[in-house]
């Protein structure tokens, strides 16, 4: 497993501090549960936005192959 360092303001910190301690986890715990979420929800954004612009070009798309 590599590490990330992430620069996180004071506020930033205690609102992470504050919400890993009422979940009972610990913050590295928290912070990386929310950026698999982000990942997971981004990737089927692009996704999606893939796909359409895969439909919307879908002719030329198959001439540019042939």
């Amino acid at each position: 497993m590599s590490l990330l360092d992430l620069p996180l303001d004071p506020g930033l910190r205690t609102a992470l501090d504050d919400l890993a301690d009422a979940q009972g986890r610990t913050p590295e715990e928290v912070a990386l549960h929310a950026v698999r979420g982000y990942l997971s929800q981004e990737g089927a954004r692009v996704r999606t936005v893939a796909e359409g612009l895969a439909r919307h070009h879908a002719d030329l798309l198959r001439r540019l192959g042939e």
